[in-house]
């Protein structure tokens, strides 16, 4: 399977105007998709942050497994990691960000109001990894759409303040990818739901890379998806992807049933998923608990 990149020249331009901007804000929020909320992390946004306040958001949990969602809340808790899931999609995540906000930033709000500040507006940054639904989560914010949408990764090109009906004030960053994926898993996990651009891998691959992670985690939604016996879902992922596209009536083009296989999995026809398992050791494994 080819080694996915992407690192366009204004996705460097970002880093550094990122890194400008921290000192004006009192907090970062980081957006990652709670399908992959480990993956969807950029480490190089995590070095910049460093000790600035951070709230992790885990975006699109509507997508996402929510007995995996709960997990990894409990996990980055115990990290002691402030984070919130959110539908920015359906829901209003104004409200749950300010409260979170304010709880994080109490110290400094308690030392402003000693000094006579009775008003404070809160400034934060929004950041995160392209198609990871912060612009969505942005006017759902600000309760009118401001920040450019799109289901496409790279649609964010330069840095805007967005104002809420609140005392607070956030400034929309475009989505930073890494330059190199140290793990494989991971640029296949982003390629698979619509972080890096097309073109710059082969769908074909991801859907087999999907297929397999499905057969072993996710058995029953593919079966019932596709209607499956128990023998045919048991076929290696080559196989797999060759029996759908003749059920699909596609004969032998299985590029094309990769294609739909991605669109279905995109507009969420597939089932809540989780790609990311939370760590074994922590915790977080027994969210029933």
């Amino acid at each position: 399977m080819a080694t996915i990149q992407w690192y366009p020249g204004h996705m460097a331009k970002a880093k550094r105007e990122i890194q400008e901007r921290l000192k004006q804000v009192d907090l970062v929020l980081e957006v990652v998709d709670a399908r992959l909320p480990e993956s969807s992390r950029n480490p190089m946004l995590r070095e910049l942050i460093g000790d600035k306040a951070h709230l992790l958001l885990m975006n699109k949990s509507d997508l996402a497994d929510p007995q995996m969602t709960q997990a990894w809340q409990k996990y980055y808790q115990s990290e002691q990691q402030p984070v919130l899931a959110l539908d920015s999609q359906h829901g209003q995540p104004l409200r749950p960000v300010l409260q979170a906000a304010k709880q994080i930033l109490a110290p400094k709000l308690a030392a402003q109001q000693q000094k006579g500040v009775l008003k404070t507006t809160i400034r934060a940054m929004c950041i995160g990894i392209p198609n990871s639904g912060k612009s969505t989560f942005l006017n759902r914010l600000a309760g009118k759409n401001i920040a450019p949408i799109g289901n496409r990764p790279g649609v964010t090109r330069k840095q805007n303040w967005l104002k809420t009906k609140e005392d607070f004030e956030v400034l929309d960053t475009p989505g930073v990818l890494w330059t190199k994926f140290e793990d494989p898993a991971v640029g296949q996990k982003l390629a698979l739901t619509g972080a890096i651009k097309e073109g710059l891998y082969h769908e074909d691959d991801i859907t087999l890379f999907a297929l397999d992670f499905y057969q072993k985690q996710y058995p029953q939604i593919l079966q019932q998806a596709y209607r499956l016996s128990a023998e045919q879902l048991a076929l290696p992922a080559v196989e797999l992807l060759l029996l759908l596209t003749k059920q699909a009536g596609l004969r032998d083009d299985y590029e094309r049933m990769a294609t739909k296989f991605l669109l279905d999995f995109r507009k969420g026809k597939l089932g809540r998923i989780t790609l990311d398992l939370p760590p074994v050791s922590s915790e977080a494994t027994n969210p029933d608990d």
